[in-house]
């Protein structure tokens, strides 16, 4: 776990991911990749021509500029980076960047006035790469990687392979507790299983079964509260996308009821 990729647009979110990303390459020793893409705009008619041009060149400026602040915070911070510079439609650079990386910062910005979607680069990410996605609140102040993790447990082969891309991260972790809610069916990973896994990485998990406190989000959010969690590790999006989007979702509530840094895997 050794590629962060990080998302570099000068939009509210910039500050929290830059930290959280800072501190994960720190703590995993690793390299910084900062993405920086350009959208190209989509001009029908008689519109495009030199008022497209005027547009690109407008959007290269504002880019340059926020380069021009950022490269030398990361000169000062002692970590391993490099940029990259894309241009089209931002969803399909991130995607492409993604598909190389082991984690990708993004924000868990859910409202649809933010013209950069979150949530949308995010579901594109987990749905089409193995890389796993840090979701950090507009506020968050940086990622605690020794602090405490909490896996949010529910058996599936989806949250099995988001713990085992995952190992690395919470072998640096103080504490790790693996948290299920209610009764699982008999086809799913028991998570005293899931604990022997992690034991042969040298990483010893507490497991506890939670009572529902009237949604899972709920329960699991309290809980990690309960145990003090700098971090939450769970699998993403049990249902399509789509219909999560509509109809909401484990995934989905979860990103807007807890305010702790997520890593979520698919």
């Amino acid at each position: 776990m050794k590629n962060i990729l990080l998302l570099v647009h000068d939009d509210a979110g910039q500050e929290s991911r830059l930290q959280a990303a800072l501190d994960l390459t720190r703590a995993l020793d690793g390299h910084l990749e900062c993405l920086s893409a350009l959208p190209l705009p989509i001009v029908v008619g008689p519109a495009g021509g030199d008022g497209m041009v005027m547009m690109v060149a407008e959007e290269r400026a504002e880019e340059a500029a926020h380069k021009a602040r950022i490269e030398p915070r990361l000169a000062a911070e002692g970590v391993n980076w490099s940029w990259t510079e894309a241009s089209g439609y931002l969803p399909t650079c991130l995607f492409d960047a993604a598909r190389v990386a082991d984690l990708v910062v993004l924000n868990r910005r859910l409202e649809r006035s933010d013209p950069i979607d979150m949530r949308y680069f995010a579901t594109n990410v987990l749905s089409h790469t193995r890389a796993l996605v840090v979701a950090v609140a507009d506020t968050c102040d940086g990622f605690d990687a020794v602090g405490k993790a909490l896996i949010a447990w529910d058996g599936s082969e989806r949250a099995m392979a988001t713990v085992q891309r995952a190992v690395p991260l919470l072998a640096l972790a103080d504490a790790v507790k693996v948290v299920q809610v209610g009764d699982l069916d008999s086809s799913a990973i028991p998570m005293e299983n899931l604990a022997t896994y992690l034991s042969r990485h040298g990483i010893r998990a507490e497991i506890e079964t939670i009572a529902d406190e009237g949604s899972i989000a709920v329960s699991v959010r309290l809980a990690a509260e309960k145990f003090g969690a700098s971090y939450i590790v769970m699998g993403a999006y049990g249902h399509h996308p789509m219909r999560e989007a509509l109809f909401g979702g484990v995934t989905r509530a979860m990103l807007t009821a807890c305010s702790l840094p997520m890593v979520l895997g698919h």
